[in-house]
């Protein structure tokens, strides 16, 4: 049975029988277009499916404040500097 602890779809479920099973329950308006058809197998369907991360897990941060960025990059270029006089010495 695929469930959401068992997301492996088993190749032997049908169509129709795992339709009724898995999505009918949750989404009763639901239907399977039958005239969108594999080109690799010509079965009901497409063949894999497509996570869109960005849609689903991406949390836009806005980019930190200019002066702060600044501040970062002196303070990085200041320890670069020591460093470099501690080996020149």
């Amino acid at each position: 049975m695929v469930t959401v602890s068992n997301p492996s779809q088993p190749v032997d479920v049908l169509v129709d029988v795992y339709f009724r099973r898995e999505v009918l329950p949750h989404v009763v308006d639901a239907w399977i277009d039958g005239s969108k058809r594999d080109p690799k197998d010509n079965e009901v369907g497409l063949v894999g499916y497509e996570i869109p991360f960005n849609r689903h897990f991406y949390v836009y941060q806005p980019p930190r404040d200019l002066a702060e960025i600044d501040a970062d990059l002196d303070a990085v270029s200041a320890e670069i500097m020591a460093l470099l006089r501690e080996v020149h010495s």
